[in-house]
């Protein structure tokens, strides 16, 4: 059974910068206020009923227990609702939350953008049709100068193990992993005995309305199915240093990015 992550809710910013270096995250708790977590879910639940778009399906995705086809029952079940940061205000200002903020500047410089491209997103878990991502690195589906990127995942409810909260392998953002031990899809490769080794050390990341989890791009990462029976919603936005600049001509390069400073951060 993975462990979970403890983390002091009155860590100085040198100790939660001390962390992240040495474990590739840390959890802010209590950062985010309950109504605007509140009004946020509002928003998100309205969004889905109907749907508004983008989205992505849970269908689309081909992952464990996801749904064969977006004909087959639950196959339009949402798996996340895209372009958050432009969706409401209240997207825009968790996405620039002062404190957050504050510590993705001592994480990565003074300097901190969000990525239009990459999350920028509220994950939805749904029971009976959600489903599982298996171990991986968000870098590398993304095309930046340097691997350097943080993303945060904000907790708009509880997130257990039950519902298919975040699990990590502390310390894997410093390792390079060859390519043999991931499949084609770039997952790590359950069969092997060096990953399974490896995956004694996950952790899962409890969270709980309002606290936030920021982890580097680099660091090893899964999440279980929700058997709950309630959704689970998730805002997740991605952060990188204004002269980390994406890649021309791909995936990352097609939205501009947003300069979280002098936004509601100020």
């Amino acid at each position: 059974m993975p462990r979970t992550a403890p983390q002091s809710p009155n860590a100085t910013l040198a100790e939660q910068q001390a962390y992240f270096a040495e474990h590739g995250f840390v959890v802010l708790r209590g950062v985010i206020d309950q109504g605007l977590c509140g009004q946020i879910s509002e928003h998100v639940m309205q969004n889905m009923q109907p749907l508004v778009g983008p989205a992505e399906f849970e269908a689309d995705v081909g992952y464990p227990g996801a749904p064969v086809s977006r004909d087959a029952p639950g196959g339009k079940t949402p798996r996340r609702l895209l372009h958050a940061y432009a969706r409401s205000d209240e997207l825009k200002m968790l996405a620039t939350q002062p404190q957050v903020v504050r510590v993705l500047q001592r994480l990565m410089g003074d300097s901190v953008c969000l990525s239009q491209c990459h999350h920028n997103c509220v994950m939805t878990k749904h029971p009976g049709f959600s489903s599982a991502t298996l171990w991986h690195q968000d870098v590398r589906y993304w095309s930046f100068d340097r691997p350097e990127l943080i993303s945060a995942w904000f907790a708009l409810g509880e997130e257990t193990q039950a519902n298919g909260a975040l699990q990590v392998v502390p310390g894997t953002h410093r390792m390079d992993i060859d390519v043999q031990r991931l499949d084609a899809d770039l997952f790590l490769r359950p069969d092997l005995e060096e990953n399974q080794a490896l995956l004694k050390r996950a952790e899962v990341v409890e969270l709980s309305a309002g606290d936030a989890l920021l982890f580097h791009c680099r660091l090893f990462h899964a999440a279980g199915r929700n058997t709950s029976d309630a959704v689970k919603l998730s805002a997740v936005f991605t952060y990188h240093q204004s002269d980390n600049r994406p890649q021309q001509d791909t995936r990352s390069d097609r939205f501009p990015s947003i300069d979280v400073v002098g936004t509601y951060a100020d």
